[in-house]
């Protein structure tokens, strides 16, 4: 009992700064969230039952621009497939003591930060460590969603709407870095925005929705990466 008690609080103590970093983020995603006129209720909702901010900002865009239920889904399932090849490595470390419950709660929270925190770990991982440590980033992103919806419905209308370019900088700030220092990553950038421009401006494809224009992008500009600069095994290992 001591011993479950003491992984809990490494758990915990590791996922702390998680914690602080998604209230961050997840202020502006409430904060926008009310000013595209969902509610502070429905804003915390979706953070406490998603945890994935690229998968949240885009869903925010498809609900705004009231896609069908079947674009939401795709998109999504296009947007957080890394979850699941992250899930299955995570999988392999957890050993075979661990049951399926267990699993499935743990992969709620397996966010790319907790993912990292949990392969670096050098001692083997065990469920009250991984309960610990998903603990401060569920709560620090809902709470943020929560604090962030509040604060924006508090706001003039003019700040309101001038929220809705946050999107657009936090994307701006993720993806100038490393396509400064990989040139993989800028082309792909490269391919999704040239293939966004021709979604929105040629006479047949931009009578698509937004939703599938989402999931084609994604999928054709990994694809040509995927092609251009393949991952040698050796270096993949």
């Amino acid at each position: 009992m001591t011993n479950n008690w003491n992984e809990y609080k490494t758990g915990v103590l590791g996922g702390w700064p998680v914690g602080v970093g998604y209230f961050s983020v997840s202020f502006g995603f409430g904060a926008m969230a009310v000013a595209q006129g969902v509610k502070v209720l429905e804003a915390t909702l979706i953070s406490l039952t998603n945890m994935t901010s690229a998968g949240q900002f885009a869903g925010l865009t498809l609900i705004v621009a009231g896609a069908a239920l079947w674009e939401m889904v795709l998109t999504q399932l296009v947007i957080n497939s890394r979850y699941a090849l992250m899930s299955l490595a995570l999988s392999q470390r957890m050993g075979s003591k661990i049951g399926l419950l267990p699993r499935l709660i743990i992969a709620f929270f397996n966010t790319d930060e907790i993912f990292a925190l949990a392969m670096a770990r050098e001692q083997p991982l065990t469920v009250p460590y991984l309960l610990g440590l998903g603990l401060l980033p569920i709560a620090g992103w809902t709470l943020g969603t929560l604090c962030g919806g509040l604060a924006g419905s508090a706001l003039p209308q003019s700040i309101r709407t001038a929220l809705g370019v946050m999107l657009y900088g936090m994307f701006v700030a993720v993806v100038v870095p490393p396509a400064k220092q990989k040139r993989q990553v800028l082309w792909a950038v490269l391919l999704s925005m040239g293939l966004s421009a021709l979604f929105a401006w040629m006479p047949v494809l931009n009578r698509l929705s937004q939703g599938l224009t989402i999931v084609v992008c994604t999928v054709a500009a990994a694809a040509a990466c995927a092609a251009l600069f393949p991952v040698k095994e050796e270096a993949a290992v």
